[in-house]
């Protein structure tokens, strides 16, 4: 019998708008904040130069790094806490991306914490968080500043490693969209598409709720609506602020419902080839989606609609379309569509498709049983 239950966390406190984040230094000044621990991104600096300066003439001494450049690894992660824990911060900020904002999480987590970083990898093994958590996405993608997970890349065998607890949800979300301005148009296009995956699979999943498909399907239609822009126009104000939006959406989903086939199957492009995460998952979703219509065809043929598809004759109709109409975001976006554009060689399946077979946390979401010879043949249709 599958379980129905509903389980959500919320952020404490969640501020969405365009130049909100100077305003998060007067909450840290609120909250009496001493020592402050900030990882972000070198390119990030000019942005956050404002906020730095506001919190030092308030006497809050900031420790910050910008070692976190590519997913993370147990490695980058303990020798960041080599850093930080003499420092001993009340409070930790994460300003970046998915991997910036995973970092800062788990940094929040560790700190004080008699619990190793291994002790808790996993579902809910994490007993509970000593600092205060503040996450300021500057991608719109990965929804991770109001999700309960992080991933790690696993030094020992290569693999992403999940670490999901309500205790990873932050204490203060602030969603500024013109931080997301100096974003490339490469990284613009794949995070957004990674976000548009989390509103899909979330809106498909086998274990989806009404509740969260509320926020899926506006999470689609304000992505797919809008991420052209931002990718042709990096300045476009409107367009940036409904694609985070709809990623903040996205990250909502990934708690209570969580992603299925294409993140599973993404994985290990990104252990394999190190293939960025939100492209893996652009590139995979119209394949998987394409698997997964007999098994829930009126579900695809709404997903459709919420791109902005027309009805058709059947609900498989629309449900195709809707597929196409993926195909194009894709193509409009600059990502590449198929395994051999980004150099994945043929021989390489069998290994992959074997690799995808641990992510049974992810695979079990699946509308549609996908077994190993499943996956290789997924594979070999996105070749």
């Amino acid at each position: 019998m599958l379980d129905t239950s509903l389980k959500i966390s919320f952020p404490g406190k969640l501020v969405f708008g365009n130049g909100t984040l100077l305003q998060l230094a007067d909450d840290l000044v609120q909250l009496k904040s001493k020592k402050v621990f900030i990882t972000t991104i070198e390119p990030l600096k000019p942005a956050i130069y404002e906020f730095l300066e506001k919190l030092t003439q308030n006497k809050v001494e900031v420790l910050s790094d910008t070692s976190i450049v590519q997913e993370p690894t147990f490695s980058d992660f303990e020798r960041l806490m080599t850093k930080v824990r003499p420092f001993d911060p009340d409070l930790v900020i994460g300003i970046g991306g998915g991997s910036v904002l995973d970092i800062a999480k788990l940094v929040a987590a560790q700190l004080g914490n008699a619990q190793k970083l291994s002790d808790y990898v996993g579902i809910n093994l994490l007993k509970g968080r000593g600092r205060k958590l503040v996450c300021v996405p500057a991608t719109s993608g990965t929804g991770s500043e109001v999700s309960p997970n992080a991933i790690l890349v696993d030094d020992a065998d290569n693999q992403k490693k999940g670490i999901i607890s309500p205790f990873l949800v932050p204490d203060i979300v602030y969603v500024d969209p013109l931080l997301t301005l100096s974003v490339p148009a490469s990284i613009t296009a794949a995070t957004g598409l990674d976000a548009l995956t989390h509103c899909l699979e979330a809106y498909t999943n086998k274990f989806s709720q009404s509740f969260i498909d509320i926020y899926a399907y506006e999470g689609m239609r304000l992505i797919a609506g809008n991420i052209i822009n931002a990718v042709e126009d990096g300045n476009h104000i409107g367009a940036r602020e409904k694609v985070a939006m709809g990623s903040l959406l996205g990250g909502f989903c990934l708690g209570p419902v969580n992603t299925a086939g294409v993140h599973a199957l993404s994985y290990p492009l990104g252990s394999m080839f190190h293939l960025a995460h939100g492209l893996s998952n652009a590139l995979l979703l119209p394949y998987v989606m394409e698997y997964n219509i007999p098994a829930a065809t009126k579900k695809y043929a709404e997903v459709a609609m919420a791109l902005g598809c027309e009805r058709r004759g059947s609900d498989e109709e629309t449900a195709l379309a809707g597929v196409q109409r993926v195909r194009d975001l894709v193509k409009a976006c600059g990502i590449p569509a198929t395994l051999k554009e980004v150099n994945v060689p043929l021989s390489a399946i069998p290994q992959m498709a074997a690799d995808a077979m641990k992510i049974q946390r992810l695979l079990k979401n699946n509308p549609r049983l996908i077994e190993e010879k499943d996956a290789i043949e997924i594979y070999k249709a996105a070749y």
